[in-house]
């Protein structure tokens, strides 16, 4: 793994870059940024010549605990502005904890396709739902307890497959059942804080030990693509936050559908065109 310092001046701007984008998109989508994160994390460790055997969850890992600070700052903000609905948080606490749990052990054996497979059927969904705008819901408010559990395991599972922070998946549930989009926004930067500390912990764990992996690792988080994306990340969520609420509800959700769109648009690519794995 040895390169020049053209190479490595490179390598920050591009972490760099990528922090401010992953930190707006936390603050204005009420998602963790994973889908902005892991694909120019694994370019980057591509550059500095890591194993290709270790270098998705690599990048996996070190987004799900960029994804820590982030949405403890987009939360911590949607939640001064009042807008957090705490009593969700409460009834999805345990669950999501088990659906990670589960999502981790399955994520160790489960093939790469797999991976982009489940974002793309999970934001190509929740894609059309926001373009489609209102005329789709399942109930004007909240099921009971025993689904609202159920929702949590799957939205802690698919999250832990999907190294994301979970405020896509979390974000159609909440608006299918009659929340306001500013208030399921606000709600699912919670749900990512949630996702994004086990998940982390989780991802050390599994890396631990492994070869190939850089000597700043920790498991399957790599220090050095923390500490240069967490700044930018870290600043610019605020920002992403403020632009939410200034935001009308059909405008935010036609971003956020769009963007979901563009991410499932790539890894379609990746799988059918451009051969990754």
């Amino acid at each position: 793994m040895n390169f020049d310092i053209e190479t490595l001046l490179a390598l920050g701007g591009l972490l760099l870059v990528a922090g401010a984008a992953v930190g707006f998109l936390a603050g204005l989508f009420g998602v963790g940024g994973g889908a902005v994160s892991v694909p120019v994390l694994y370019e980057a460790f591509g550059f500095m010549g890591i194993d290709d055997g270790v270098r998705m969850p690599l990048a996996v890992g070190t987004s799900l605990a960029l994804i820590v600070p982030t949405s403890l700052q987009s939360a911590r903000s949607h939640y001064l502005r009042g807008a957090m609905d705490l009593r969700v948080l409460r009834q999805w606490a345990v669950p999501i904890l088990i659906g990670v749990s589960i999502g981790s052990v399955v994520a160790r054996y489960a093939d790469p396709w797999v991976f982009k497979l489940v974002f793309i059927g999970v934001a190509g969904l929740v894609s059309v739902r926001m373009l489609r705008g209102s005329g789709w819901n399942a109930a004007d408010t909240l099921p009971g307890k025993g689904l609202m559990r159920l929702f949590g395991m799957v939205i802690g599972f698919l999250s832990s497959l999907m190294g994301i922070g979970g405020g896509a998946i979390s974000n159609l549930i909440l608006s299918l059942f009659g929340t306001p989009i500013h208030r399921a926004v606000a709600t699912s930067a919670g749900v990512g804080v949630l996702i994004s500390i086990p998940g982390a912990i989780g991802y050390i764990y599994a890396g631990w030990g492994k070869a190939g992996l850089p000597p700043d690792a920790l498991g399957y988080v790599s220090i050095l693509g923390f500490l240069l994306l967490l700044p930018t990340s870290f600043l610019t969520t605020r920002f992403g936050v403020q632009a939410a609420h200034a935001l009308k509800k059909r405008q935010l959700e036609v971003l956020f559908g769009l963007f979901l769109m563009t991410v499932c648009l790539r890894f379609i690519y990746d799988m059918f065109i451009g051969g990754a794995s």
